[in-house]
């Protein structure tokens, strides 16, 4: 059976992972580990959210300016 394109990403994906520990003690993996926190929120919602609040401002203000 042959590979889809999305197993052959994933499979380069972890066959770079498994390279760039080669050589490395458990300590040094570890460490680079936990260097990178990962956002529990993906930048795209982060986007979406800003938008609709600072979108929801923009017409709050101009509904109180045009209002009077």
């Amino acid at each position: 059976m042959a590979q889809t394109p999305q197993q052959r990403r994933a499979n380069l994906k972890f066959a770079k992972e498994v390279e760039a520990r080669m050589g490395k003690s458990e300590d040094q993996i570890k460490k680079r580990a936990k260097d990178q926190p990962k956002s529990p929120i993906s930048p795209f919602w982060l986007v979406i959210l800003a938008f609709v609040v600072i979108g929801g401002l923009f017409f709050e203000v101009l509904a109180r300016i045009f209002a009077r």
